[in-house]
């Protein structure tokens, strides 16, 4: 069993990946130290964790196993409404790696439906890999191209599937690289989805800088690396949030979240 500083340490690392994947961890370790202490911890390792706060707030107020069984009942309910806007013979863009995505195809493969994901590495941490390797598992037809090349991909695609690491108000932040292929699929009157679970529903968000090692660690001297991990999507680029309660307009989210 792992001990609380090894999940702290490995959600920092991004040995944990995933916000839904962060907020499970982030349980269980609040379970071995169930303390005030522990949930500031935490929430210190990483800045773009709104769903890991919320889950924290409810196994406080409930416990640890009511907060997990929600997580995965709540998955399950948007596994059925996302399977349901996968067509048959569909082609799908994705960015990034999201379990919630994932489950979402998974459901849609058990219902027969045929289609082929498109998908990007994900640079730095090629996160997109993950996504292939486990749709590649599934028997899930796979393209996987450089991020440089997804605008050529998105455009054969009929529909944009990512998850979130927040909602705001106003904007949706995911991955980076997130935001300009939105725009992409929007010019191209592509509907855009985002698959994310009601908690990751916050006011206001710090962007997460990350390391510069994992760009280039050998940088020339005077070549300063920007190493954003995640960027905005405007809610006029998205069609539909694929939540535990439907999928919802932007409004209708913002008013039942």
């Amino acid at each position: 069993m792992k001990t609380f500083k090894q999940i702290c340490r490995e959600i920092e690392n991004l040995e944990i990946q995933g916000a839904e994947n962060v907020a499970i961890y982030g349980l269980k370790a609040y379970a071995l130290k169930p303390r005030k202490s522990s949930i500031k911890k935490l929430l210190s390792l990483r800045k773009t964790e709104p769903m890991l706060r919320n889950a924290l707030r409810y196994a406080e107020k409930h416990s640890v196993d009511e907060a997990l069984d929600k997580i995965r009942n709540d998955g399950e309910l948007i596994a059925s409404y996302g399977r349901n806007l996968i067509k048959n013979k569909s082609r799908i863009f994705t960015h990034c790696h999201s379990s919630t995505v994932v489950d979402i195809l998974k459901e849609a493969k058990k219902n027969k439906k045929n289609f082929i994901v498109y998908n990007t590495e994900t640079r730095p941490l090629f996160q997109g890999r993950k996504t292939a390797k486990e749709l590649s598992n599934l028997k899930i037809k796979v393209i996987t191209t450089v991020d440089s090349g997804a605008g050529i991909n998105i455009k054969k695609s009929k529909i944009m599937l990512i998850g979130a690491d927040a909602i705001l108000k106003d904007k949706v932040i995911n991955k980076i690289g997130s935001g300009m292929f939105a725009q992409i699929a929007y010019d191209n009157k592509i509907p855009v989805y985002v698959a994310a679970h009601s908690w990751k529903y916050t006011p206001e968000i710090e962007i997460e800088e990350r390391n510069f090692h994992e760009v280039w660690k050998r940088a020339p001297k005077n070549v300063k690396i920007n190493n954003p991990a995640f960027e905005a999507i405007p809610r006029k680029f998205i069609k539909r949030i694929i939540c535990e309660k439907g999928a919802l307009t932007y409004n209708q989210f913002l008013k039942k979240k």
